[in-house]
C-alpha cells in the first residue's frame, strides 16, 4: 500500500473541514525558523511554542528523537537541522513538519480501516490515544460502516457516548469521525489513522497526527495525491526507485520490482559487505536473499525481474542495481524453476556487465527454461571482464551459489564498486554511423566495420538485418522493427562472443544515464 506523509494526510483532512494545527513543511533550518515565526505570531494563547516532527514512514519517531518542542524560531531551526541529519531505517530525513503546539485536554484514537473478514470498512475508536495505543486494543471500540454511507449513526452515537464527553464535544467528535470516513473513501484509502484526535482545553477537535495508506490499485485514479510509486515502501522513494518504477511503467513485458534496503554507509556501520541482489520470482528471490544473508552479506536492494522479461528490462535492472556504490559483489538467483526463457535474461545481464566493465564478482543462478544456453552465454560474453562472472543452474542450490559468492569476494578483495557511466563503442553517435530505432533505444552500426563484418552480423540478426549494396538495412518496416529490441541485444552479445565488432544497441534509461555521467570517475 502506498503511503502519505503526516502533513499530506492533514491537508486532506483540513480541506474536508477537520481542524489541524497551524504549521508547514521545512527542508532546512532556515525554512523551519520561517514557519515557526509565522506560527508563533498567530498562536493563542501565546508562549506554547511549536513542535518539530520528522516526516518519515515509521512509528516511534518520538522515541528516536524525531519529535521535539521549541519556543523560538531559532530553537526550531536547530531542531530541524538535527532531524534533517538523521536517518530513519536506512534513508535520510528530507522534511520536517513545524506546527503549533496545542493545549490538549484529552486524546482519542480514531482509525478508518478495511475489515478483510467482513469485506467492509470499519471505524476503530479508543478513549485514549497517544503512544502505546496498540497495547490497549482490548478497549478499542468498533463502529461498522456502510461502504457508501459511512459509519452506522446509531452505533457511532453509542460508542462516542461511552467516552464521557460534554454533549457539544461529543457531537464534534461524531462529526470528525464522519469526516475521517469521507476523506478515506474519497481517496480509496486502506487506512486513515488519527492518533491522537485531540480535544483541546477550549473544546476544539484537532487532528494532531495522521497516517494514511492508499490502495496501490487506486493510486492511478488519484493523481492529486502526488504518490510517485504505487507500492508499499518503508521510506519515501529514492531516485533509483523512481527510475526503476518508470522502467516498469513504460515496459509491461514481464515484471520488475526494485527497492533499496541498505547503503554503503549502513554496511560499514554494521561491519558487513554490501551485495547487489537480482532475483527472479518473489518466493525464490526471498529464499535466495536468505542464502546470501546467511553468508554474512548485507543486501543493498531487493529486485524481482520475472515473468519472462526482455533483455532490455533485465539490462535496465542490472544498470540500476549497479548504480549503488560500495557493492562487493552482484548476486542473482531466483526460484530455479522459472517458466521463462533464461537466455533472454543472460543477454541483458551480459550487456550490462560489459558496458559497466564489471570489476566485482557476479554469481548468477539462471535456473529454468534454456538454463544451459543461458549459462553458456553469460560465461563466454563476460570472459574478458575484470570481475569474475559465473553462471549456475537449478541443480545448484541458492545456499551453494551464495557460498561461491563469498569465496569469489574473498579472492578478489574488492574495495567496493564505484558507479560509472556505461562504455560504448566510438561509432555510437558519430557522424556517418547507421542507426535504426527500437523501443526506447537505438541500434548503431559502424559503416566501416560493416564492410568486413556485415555478413557475420546479418547471420546473427535473426533475419532482421540485410546488406543492401554494402549498406546495412532492416528487413521489416521501421514500425515493426521497433519491437525487436530483444533480438538486437541478442545480436550484439552474440557478435561480442565471437569477436565481431560493428553493432551496438544503445538502451535509454531516463534519469540513470545522467546520474551515471555525473558520477563517472568518482
Amino acid at each position: 500500500m502506498a503511503r502519505l506523509h503526516e502533513h499530506q494526510g492533514k491537508q486532506l483532512l483540513e480541506r474536508a473541514g477537520l481542524s489541524i494545527p497551524r504549521g508547514g513543511v521545512a527542508r532546512s533550518g532556515d525554512e523551519a525558523a520561517g514557519v515557526a515565526a509565522g506560527v508563533l505570531k498567530q498562536q493563542s494563547p501565546p508562549g506554547l511554542g511549536v513542535v518539530v516532527k520528522v516526516q518519515a514512514w515509521t512509528t516511534g519517531r518520538a522515541a528516536a528523537g524525531g519529535v521535539a518542542f521549541a519556543k523560538t524560531p531559532a530553537e526550531a531551526s536547530v531542531l530541524a537541522q538535527r532531524m534533517l541529519a538523521m536517518r530513519f531505517g536506512q534513508f535520510p530525513v528530507t522534511e520536517v513538519l513545524v506546527e503549533e503546539r496545542i493545549e490538549i485536554a484529552r486524546e482519542l484514537f480514531v482509525s478508518f480501516a478495511v475489515d478483510e473478514r467482513a469485506r467492509a470498512p470499519v471505524i476503530l475508536l479508543s478513549a485514549s490515544g497517544g503512544s502505546g495505543v496498540e497495547d490497549r486494543a482490548a478497549s478499542t471500540h468498533r463502529v461498522p460502516c456502510h461502504a457508501i454511507d459511512g459509519p452506522d449513526p446509531a452505533a457511532l452515537k453509542k460508542v462516542v457516548g461511552t467516552l464521557g464527553l460534554d454533549e457539544a464535544v461529543a457531537k464534534g467528535v461524531e462529526e470528525a469521525i464522519k469526516l475521517v470516513f469521507t476523506v478515506a473513501r474519497g481517496i480509496e484509502a486502506r487506512s486513515l489513522e488519527i492518533n491522537p484526535l485531540a480535544i483541546t482545553k477550549d473544546g476544539r477537535i484537532v487532528a494532531a497526527d495522521c497516517r494514511v495508506t492508499v490502495d496501490d490499485y487506486a493510486v492511478g485514479r488519484h493523481p492529486e495525491l502526488g504518490i510517485e510509486i504505487a507500492r508499499e515502501l518503508d521510506h519515501p522513494p529514492t531516485e533509483l526507485e523512481r527510475i526503476a518504477y518508470r522502467v516498469e511503467q513504460s515496459d509491461h513485458r514481464g515484471t520488475f520490482f526494485f527497492a533499496q534496503m541498505n547503503t554503503k554507509e549502513t554496511a560499514t556501520t554494521a561491519g558487513k559487505m554490501l551485495v547487489g541482489f537480482h532475483g527472479a520470482g518473489g518466493g525464490g528471490s526471498m529464499m535466495s536473499m536468505d542464502a546470501i544473508t546467511n553468508e554474512g552479506f548485507l543486501v543493498a536492494n531487493f529486485c524481482d525481474a520475472s515473468g519472462n522479461p526482455p533483455p532490455a528490462k533485465v539490462y535496465r535492472a542490472a544498470r540500476i542495481i549497479l548504480q549503488q556504490p560500495g557493492l562487493v559483489g552482484y548476486f542473482g538467483s531466483g526460484s530455479g524453476v522459472a517458466n521463462q526463457e533464461q537466455f533472454w535474461s543472460a543477454y541483458g545481464l551480459a550487456k550490462a556487465f560489459w558496458e559497466m566493465n564489471l570489476d566485482i564478482p557476479a554469481v548468477i543462478r539462471l535456473g529454468g527454461n534454456t538454463e544451459d544456453r543461458a549459462v553458456d552465454i553469460l560465461k563466454s560474453a563476460c570472459s574478458g571482464l575484470p570481475g569474475k562472472v559465473e553462471g549456475y543452474k537449478k541443480t545448484d542450490s541458492p545456499a551453494s551459489v551464495a557460498g561461491r559468492m563469498r569465496t569469489l569476494v574473498a579472492q578478489q578483495g574488492s574495495a567496493g564498486w564505484v558507479p560509472r557511466a556505461p562504455r560504448k563503442p566510438a561509432f555510437v553517435g558519430a557522424p556517418g554511423s547507421i542507426r535504426f530505432a527500437v523501443k526506447d533505444g537505438t541500434v548503431w552500426i559502424d559503416p566501416v566495420a560493416w564492410k568486413a563484418s556485415g555478413p557475420a552480423i546479418v547471420a546473427r540478426s535473426g533475419g532482421l538485418l540485410q546488406d543492401n549494396h554494402g549498406v546495412p538495412s532492416i528487413t521489416l518496416s521501421p514500425t515493426d522493427f521497433m519491437a525487436k529490441d530483444s533480438e538486437m541485444i541478442a545480436c550484439e552479445v552474440e557478435c561480442r562472443r565471437d569477436g565481431i565488432e560493428g553493432l551496438f544497441v544503445q538502451i535509454d534509461l531516463a534519469g540513470l544515464d545522467a546520474m551515471a555521467a555525473g558520477k563517472a570517475g568518482a
